[in-house]
This record gives C-alpha cells, sequence and structure tokens, in this order.
C-alpha cells in the first residue's frame, strides 16, 4: 500500500496494458496459479510489506511462484524498500527507483471503450480463482457516476477508502473512482487499531480534512472492541466528516448504531462484489437519501433490476421472503463482461442457474418499502429440521449483546436435524463476566427473537475469528473443520493460525473430531 502501487496501476490504464494486482504476502504456490492464468509480461512488486508487528520480505515468495509457475514474466520491477532489501536476479530483475531515474513520459494509447482495463482474483467456491475482467469505457461511466450520486463527492472533496488496492474495493475507490472525479484519494498502510491506536482512522480525517470515509464494518468492530466508548474520538477535530460508507460483509444493527452515536453523521451501508465494481443496492446521499433501516443496504441502484426468486422453482417470491437475490439482465455499465480466458466458466458461474439473470451467490428478501435486506451467502442459508434459516439473521442477535465484538455463526451437521446452528463470540476488550454466563444470554436472545425454531443451543467464545484480509469472516472454512470435510487453506486468510483455534473451539463443543486439510 505504497504510492508506487498505483503509479503502476495507472502506468498500466495509460498504456493500455492489462494490469492484475494481488496484495502482497501472497503465499507462493497461489500467486504461481494466479500467474499461469494471466501469463504475465511484467511482474511489479515492492520488496516488502508492513504488518503491524512484522515485516513480510515479499521476494523470495515472488521468486519461489515464478520458479512454480509455467508461465515466466520477462521481467520483474522491484521497489526496494528501506526496511527490506531484496535479492535481485541478474538479467530478470529491475530496480524501481534506477529506472524511473532514467525515465521518459508515454503519450495516453487509445484503446476500445470494451478492451479490458484490469483482471481481479476473487475466490470461487471451488478454491480456484476467478479471473474477473473489468472494461475500460463501463468503468469509468459507473464509477464517475457512483463517485457523486451515491457518495456525495465533487471536485476538490478529501475522499478517503480504507481499504487495499489488492481488493475491488480499492480499484474502484482508491484508484480510478475518485480521481476520475478529481478527488484527493487517500492512501493508507495501516491497520484501523494498532498503527498506533483505536483513534488513527480520527486522525487522518481530522488531518486531511476528509469529507467522507468507505470501510468494511470489520473495521469498525475492530474499533468498538478496542475502545467501546469512542474516547480516542474526542481528542479529534472532525468537523469537515459528513458520511461514513460500509461494504464487503453485513453491517450488523450494532455496529450501525455505535458508528452513528460516535459520529453524528448518516452511516451508509451499501452492497457490492468483486465481479459488480460498484453498488447493487445503496442510499444515494448525491441524489436522495432514503431513511436508513437497519440490516438493509437500502434500495436497488439506477441500472439495477434486482429480484429476489426460489432457488428450486426459479420464480419470485412474495416481498419479505427470502431466497436468491438476482439480477435481471442486461447489467449495467462497469459490471464484469467475463472471466479471463473463461467464458464458459462466466456462463456457468454466473448466468446457469437463473436464465436470464445475474446470479449473486447472494440470500436476502425485499420488503414491502423496497429496501434490500442481504441477509448471508447462499450457502450460508441453513435448513434446521425443514425450516431454512438464514445465519446471519442469527448474527443479529449476538451482535446485539453488549459484551459481544463480533460473532459468526455457521451451520453444522446434525443427524436429527440436518443441520443446526453454532455460534463464535468474540468479546469486546476489558469483558471479565464469565463467558458460560454470556453464552447463556445469547441463546436466549435467539430463543426469544428468532424462536425455538432456531434451534440455537450452542456457542463458544473465541479470541478472535478467521478471516480474510479485506476482513471477511471465512464461515465456509469454519464448517467444514466443524463437519471433519477436507478445506483448502483460503488463499486470503489473514492469519491461519487461527484455523487452529477454531478447531480447538470446535473439539470442545463436541464437533471437529481430527483434521484433515487439501493441499
Amino acid at each position: 500500500m505504497i504510492p508506487e502501487a498505483v503509479v503502476a496501476m495507472l502506468a498500466c490504464a495509460r498504456l493500455g496494458a492489462i494490469h492484475s494486482v494481488v496484495f502482497g504476502g501472497f503465499a507462493a504456490n497461489e500467486l504461481a496459479v494466479r500467474i499461469n492464468d494471466a501469463k504475465p509480461k511484467v511482474i511489479v512488486s515492492a520488496s516488502c510489506g508492513i504488518e503491524v508487528q512484522r515485516i513480510v520480505p515479499y521476494k523470495p515468495l515472488l521468486d519461489e511462484a515464478i520458479a512454480m509457475a509455467d508461465a515466466k514474466p520477462e521481467l520483474c520491477i522491484i521497489k526496494q524498500r528501506p526496511m527490506e532489501k531484496a535479492e535481485m536476479i541478474s538479467g530478470r530483475d529491475l530496480d524501481w527507483d534506477e529506472l524511473i531515474a532514467g525515465a521518459t513520459p508515454h503519450d495516453c494509447v487509445p484503446v476500445a471503450a470494451t478492451d479490458p482495463l484490469y483482471i481481479l482474483y476473487t475466490s470461487g467456491t471451488t478454491g480456484i480463482p476467478k479471473g474477473v475482467v473489468r472494461d475500460n469505457g463501463g468503468n469509468v461511466v459507473a464509477l464517475k457516476w457512483t463517485m457523486s450520486a451515491i457518495y456525495n463527492m465533487q471536485a476538490g472533496d478529501v475522499w478517503w477508502t480504507a481499504s487495499d488496492v489488492g481488493w475491488v474495493v480499492g480499484h474502484s475507490y482508491i484508484v480510478y473512482g475518485p480521481l476520475f472525479k478529481g478527488c484527493t484519494t487517500i492512501l493508507f498502510e495501516g491497520k484501523p487499531v494498532g498503527t498506533p491506536d483505536a483513534g488513527v482512522f480520527w486522525r487522518i480525517i481530522s488531518d486531511h480534512k476528509v469529507k467522507a470515509l468507505f470501510t468494511a464494518p470489520t473495521a469498525f468492530r475492530a474499533i468498538k472492541r478496542e475502545d467501546p466508548n469512542a474516547e480516542e474520538m474526542k481528542k479529534y477535530d472532525l468537523s469537515s466528516f459528513e458520511a461514513l460508507f460500509m461494504a464487503g460483509e453485513r453491517l450488523d444493527p450494532d455496529t450501525l448504531r455505535w458508528a452513528e452515536n460516535a459520529l453524528g453523521v448518516p452511516v451508509i451501508d451499501h452492497w457490492w462484489q468483486t465481479e459488480t465494481g460498484w453498488a447493487i443496492a445503496g442510499n444515494f446521499l448525491g441524489l436522495y437519501k432514503f431513511p436508513v433501516k437497519e440490516g438493509s443496504a437500502t434500495k436497488p441502484s439506477p441500472g439495477w433490476n434486482l429480484q429476489v426468486l426460489d432457488p428450486t422453482a426459479k420464480e419470485p417470491v412474495p416481498r419479505g421472503e427470502i431466497g436468491a437475490l438476482v439480477a435481471k439482465l442486461p447489467l449495467p455499465p462497469g459490471t464484469l463482461p467475463t472471466l479471463w480466458n473463461n467464458d464458459e466458466g462466466f456462463l456457468n458461474s454466473y448466468l446457469k442457474e437463473f436464465p436470464g439473470y445475474y446470479q449473486t451467490g447472494d440470500a436476502g428478501y425485499i420488503d414491502e418499502d423496497g429496501y434490500v435486506f442481504v441477509m448471508t451467502r447462499t450457502d450460508d442459508i441453513i435448513n434446521v429440521a425443514g425450516h431454512r434459516l438464514s445465519t446471519g439473521a442469527m448474527e443479529e442477535v449476538l451482535a446485539d449483546h453488549p459484551d459481544v465484538a463480533e460473532c459468526a455463526v455457521v451451520g453444522v451437521e446434525d443427524s436429527l436435524k440436518g443441520q443446526v446452528p453454532i455460534g463464535f463470540l468474540v468479546l469486546n476488550a476489558g469483558v471479565s463476566r464469565d463467558p458460560d454466563e454470556i453464552i447463556k444470554e445469547v441463546i436466549q436472545m435467539v430463543r426469544e427473537r428468532i424462536g425455538p425454531i432456531a434451534s440455537f443451543k450452542k456457542a463458544t467464545v473465541v479470541k478472535r475469528l478467521p478471516k480474510t484480509r479485506s476482513g471477511k469472516i471465512l464461515r465456509g472454512t469454519i464448517q467444514k473443520i466443524a463437519d471433519n470435510k477436507p478445506y483448502r487453506m483460503p488463499a486470503t486468510i489473514d492469519d491461519p493460525a487461527i484455523l487452529g483455534e477454531m478447531e480447538e473451539a470446535l473439539i470442545k463443543l463436541g464437533y471437529a473430531k481430527a483434521r484433515e486439510k487439501e493441499g
């Protein structure tokens, strides 16, 4: 997350070259898979990345990946950071700073609107990455329009997306969107807590007069856990700050209320995907601000004909009933035209199951007022004794407990009911109560709010939850551990050690008898 990363992306765009960004520290074999698929002519890398308590050398991972890959780059360009000097391979590796010193400007290269701008890999259900393609023209149109229509940003405003350029959010709203609109964009190498404390977001907003922030709910849950009373916020002048946007996972009502109360500005949830490049549903501060409904991503974006279909009958379900969230074709500008070198995979993944519709892979419902509620991934709808239940709805209840910082609910196999839900709780910093008492209370809360039908009887307190580097909780992997099924270590996992902690927690609950892992 250094300026050179953005410079390299924009240089590719200027030349008409296609870029594919992956975040630093990728395991060599996963990087090799992407190199084989994209077949890059040049690979650009920093010598290292900085984590909260360690330096991560990138070059050994890159060298190993290139050795493993069948497709070999002609050149590697390495930005040597002062914290870690990379070993260079003569004839292949070139120094970024030396090249810049001798470089001359190059004119923009015209390309067709439909030519690819970038490839961005997203994890498939099989664990094999899918290369989402983004075109040039549709991307510019969608992102420039959304900067004002959704985010209410104008040229000259200061915008901050606290994400990573390795994710779609970084592509759309650190690099291309704000710059097309003429906004100042902030690039931040750090975390919401620990670099140095839970006040770093407020310091940056204050120092740079940020008008709006876009981040993931997990970032705010981390801040809330460390600083439940928002004491750090009181140290800074946030008078420039007008709105907070959240996406990447469901925004639970507890985190929404905490942020609203602490900040006193609109807190806007919106829903989108790597494949779509921008919001499928949101609240449009530059057009009309709808009243916020807790748990809802508000209304479908202009250009999106969003519907809820029964997964079996493929027919629309009544308002308020949960089903598969799908978008009637054609898709609006900026969305994926295909997968890289895999048109067949594109059709099978997104268009086959519901003919005439784009399959989002998410489940939810649309209420009587047209508000969209994204409850969970389609695979996180669990079947308890014939009743289809959303684990997301149960997580909302758990997150409402005053001692719970964040949580996850997964469905595990049960010989009697088919599946039953189990909960994982991470407690707020400073909570010293007996965990068993908290567990009893959340079980009772689910019983009261969702009913005995949920069969929610087991939960455990854990120190942390396994997540991707973008903050998504790896519910599917937890489920496989619980059901004693083989699983692949997700390439995007933030800290692999957490899976061992989850296995221990599951064994105590009577699940996960033995660990078996693919690959």
